[in-house]
């Protein structure tokens, strides 16, 4: 676990310094961190949308647009790192912006799991719809869990499948079946698909944990 937090801090790390230039130019013409994140939230309900097209316009078994919407959503996250970046570099930091980020996260995440469980309904993938509920389930769980708890003042970062990790997993699925399409000796859908099993597993299950640990935190 240990190992995992250092990797993860240095992957930030090197993210921060190849942004901060960028970063320091876009504060020098006025954006705010408030900026970033709702133009953040716009590009992950773009996102959505193209996988709801996809789902009722696209061609049976033709999976491009999800590649492209990984592709947008990627780009769009990346506004998740950037706005925190950006409060902290440039001073920027509020109470409201601390909230205004969190909430659309938890906005960004169910509209991208709904889109993704739109089109599976739609494409005659129901056990995968489903599948992606409890995804959507288990994320919403992990955030919610630690919000309780900091609000009782018990610090809650515990487990594997944080957003970071949930975006990563979702959006590596989203554009391998687009893009790998053809390539792979199964159907391209199964690596979107399989994402979400990780998902649903892992997240709930770090909902768990979490409650666990605030327990034993509250009991001592």
């Amino acid at each position: 676990m240990a190992i995992y937090s250092a990797l993860r801090d240095g992957i930030q790390h090197t993210v921060y310094k190849i942004i901060d230039p960028g970063v320091r130019a876009v504060v020098k013409i006025g954006v705010t961190p408030n900026v970033v994140t709702t133009l953040g939230m716009v590009g992950n309900a773009v996102g959505a949308a193209m996988l709801v097209y996809a789902a009722l316009y696209g061609e049976p078994g033709e999976y491009s647009m999800i590649g492209w919407a990984g592709v947008v959503i990627i780009l769009s996250s990346i506004m998740d790192m950037v706005d925190g970046y950006m409060a902290r570099t440039a001073d920027m930091c509020t109470t409201f912006g601390a909230f205004y980020d969190s909430v659309l996260d938890r906005y960004c995440e169910l509209l991208t799991l709904s889109g993704l469980a739109f089109y599976f309904m739609q494409t005659c993938m129901p056990w995968s719809a489903v599948v992606t509920f409890l995804s959507l389930i288990g994320s919403i769980m992990v955030s919610y869990v630690r919000a309780r708890a900091e609000g009782l003042g018990v610090e809650c970062k515990v487990g594997l499948m944080q957003r970071p990790e949930r975006v990563v997993i979702t959006i590596v699925g989203m554009i391998s079946t687009g893009f790998l399409q053809g390539l792979l000796p199964f159907d391209s859908i199964w690596c979107v698909v399989a994402g979400q099993c990780v998902i649903a597993l892992f997240a709930n299950v770090t909902a768990f944990h979490r409650i666990i640990h605030v327990k034993k935190n509250i009991h001592e």
